[in-house]
């Protein structure tokens, strides 16, 4: 594998979110504008760990895959990867919290799966995914905690 394959495989999260980013750019306006549920962290801290868990993520598809052409690797990161991107627009540009609630639930499976493939693969792989499926489990419940306090309000959601 050549070091720019190997450069892009470990980038290539980062990138996209920092894509869907910009794509979501009003998202912490949404945030700090309804009712946020206990434990959910300050709007300045998803700009500091989503960079870290993107990086982790690249790092542990580049050391999974390093190795194997077991296509199941490939497969699950990218699933996982293209569901991570899909939240952000169905919640924050499309408003469809309850949809973007479900998804979630398919993202934080996708994600388990993929760190256990990975694992699988090489353990360390596995292992640098954890913080990252903390993160889905975390962030399913700031979903539905947001949903709960705010699904009343107008404008909130184009799903209820």
């Amino acid at each position: 594998m050549t070091v720019k394959k190997q450069i892009i495989k470990m980038t290539l999260p980062l990138a996209g979110g920092l894509i869907v980013g910009a794509l979501t750019s009003k998202a912490q306006d949404d945030y700090k504008q309804y009712e946020q549920p206990p434990l959910a962290p300050p709007p300045a801290a998803f700009p500091i760990v989503w960079p870290v868990l993107y990086t982790g993520m690249g790092v542990a598809y580049y050391l999974a895959d390093r190795y194997t052409t077991d296509k199941s690797v490939k497969v699950s990161h990218y699933a996982q990867l293209g569901l991570n991107y899909l939240w952000s627009i169905l919640y924050f540009n499309l408003k469809l919290r309850g949809t973007a609630l479900i998804e979630s639930f398919c993202l934080l499976a996708a994600g388990l799966l993929a760190a256990l493939i990975f694992y699988d693969h090489n353990e360390i792989a596995g292992l640098l995914m954890t913080p990252y499926v903390a993160w889905l489990a975390y962030a399913s419940y700031l979903t539905a905690g947001t949903i709960k306090l705010n699904h009343d309000k107008p404008g909130f959601s184009r799903d209820f």
